[in-house]
């Protein structure tokens, strides 16, 4: 075989997987993560999940090497202006067509008892598991200056 048949092919396998793992149709758009510095014992993680299939999904658990444990969190409020965070078991619904945001102040991805400090620029390892696209591997940047949470309400 010559090297530029072999070249060929190899291109064509790489497209190949890459169309693949897009089939699976979910999207990760704008994923960071923060803590509240040196010493703290907990962090987050937000990004948009869209869902580009024709069929309803779930994002039901979360898993990383960063931390003891890594749950889907929300916020709710318990009135007279007390939130409270709480561990949502049965994950988040990403619509056919439609996203689903992960923002500060919401639903989040929650990693309790870091096994480091963040470090602004850090990767994260995180796989995310849902119902029906499977497991999707991803690294999340740290993020510690990041002041707002974006809009993503016109995608």
């Amino acid at each position: 075989m010559t090297p530029s048949r072999t070249l060929f092919g190899a291109i064509a396998l790489a497209v190949f997987t890459a169309a693949a793992s897009f089939a699976d149709g979910i999207m990760i758009h704008d994923a960071y993560a923060r803590s509240a510095g040196k010493m703290a014992k907990a962090g987050a993680a937000f990004f948009m999940i869209k869902n580009e299939t024709y069929w309803d999904d779930r994002l039901i658990d979360v898993k990383s090497t960063a931390a003891k444990k890594v749950e889907l969190h929300t916020h709710v409020d318990q009135g007279g202006g007390v939130m409270k965070m709480v561990h949502v078991e049965d994950g988040f619904a990403i619509p056919a067509g439609g996203m689903h945001m992960l923002k500060r102040g919401g639903d989040h991805v929650m990693f309790m008892g870091l096994n480091s400090a963040w470090e602004q620029g850090d990767l994260l390892p995180l796989t995310l598991v849902f119902e029906k696209a499977g497991e999707i591997d991803l690294e999340v940047q740290v993020d510690l200056e990041r002041q707002e949470t974006m809009d993503h309400s016109s995608h």
